[in-house]
């Protein structure tokens, strides 16, 4: 198997931050992606690399792995067990299974005999050891208003085509798992898992405060003194409101249930909270200014 410089593919260096990778994953990603590349097999196979690249780097966990075992850093725990019970055989003064690895063999040949493959001495070996597979990141870039309701996307990892049902309410750094959809097993075992990171942007008008909504709305001056209706916008639709004379600048009002949907929780919202901010009249008229005397006189300080 050849290695795979993941470093090279996101064209940055071993010392880049966490940020560093993400910045550079995330601007590789928009220029290949498949939805500005159709029917471009070489933007489609970046994409891929480029996806899986991330997924290793983005962990610290799998970077520090593939980092100290390069290409067959999906087994580096298998091989540290070997290594260690190989240790065991030798201080036994026993033969050890594993050939003469880790006195001049490599990774490769150790796995070919661990998992099935042909042994050093050139035989067959049982491997009948089975290994759970690699689990998968990824990390999906969301609207807020993406969100608001339940809906399906379509995500390619690794070349699989993957439906998944986003629920609605799904927070921005919620991380969701899909069993089975990870990497393949080894010797008959079980697939790892697809964990799936959503990154939700707001890019509404509306404050998210677990599931309320704050937003501001703009008062006229004679309105908020003698009362009346005003409609104003929610996240899903527009709304009438009845305001009381005498509405004071900085007055808040709950929209019960008009808030964003309840995780997992069908039917159920949060509440919706508006700040009314009362707009001083500009540019007054002679007319207008005499009257506000007026006022003024009737209500001294």
């Amino acid at each position: 198997m050849a290695f795979i410089d993941y470093y090279k593919i996101l064209g940055i260096g071993k010392n880049a931050s966490t940020s560093d990778i993400k910045k550079a994953y995330r601007k590789l990603a928009r220029k290949y992606h498949p939805d500005l590349n159709p029917s471009d097999k070489e933007a489609e196979r970046k994409f891929k690399e480029i996806n899986e690249a991330n997924e290793v780097l983005s962990n610290p966990a799998n970077r520090k792995k593939y980092d100290e075992h390069g290409k067959d850093w999906k087994h580096a725990e298998e091989f540290e067990k070997a290594k260690q019970q190989q240790r065991q055989y030798q201080g036994s003064g026993q033969q050890s299974p594993f050939g003469d690895f880790g006195g001049g063999g490599d990774y490769s040949d150790f796995f070919e005999s661990m998992f099935g493959g042909r042994s050093s001495s050139g035989g067959r070996t049982s491997g009948g050891v089975k290994f759970r597979g690699q689990d998968l990141n990824a990390e999906l870039h969301l609207n807020l208003r993406d969100v608001y309701e339940t809906h399906k996307r379509t995500l390619t990892i690794n070349g699989k085509n993957i439906r998944l049902t986003i629920p609605a309410g799904v927070k921005n750094g919620q991380v969701i798992k899909i069993k089975g959809h990870g990497g393949e097993g080894i010797n008959g075992g079980p697939k790892g898992d697809l964990n799936i990171k959503f990154s939700v942007e707001n890019n509404t008008p509306f404050k998210l405060d677990g599931d309320n909504l704050h937003t501001s709305v703009d008062l006229d001056l004679y309105k908020a003194i003698l009362g009346g209706e005003i409609t104003v916008e929610t996240f899903d639709g527009k709304a009438k409101l009845k305001i009381a004379p005498e509405t004071q600048n900085g007055t808040k009002v709950k929209l019960k249930g008009k808030g964003f949907p309840v995780y997992k929780k069908e039917g159920s919202f949060g509440d919706l909270y508006i700040t009314y901010q009362i707009n001083m009249p500009k540019n007054l008229t002679e007319k207008e200014k005499q009257l506000f005397t007026e006022l003024a006189k009737l209500r001294p300080s």
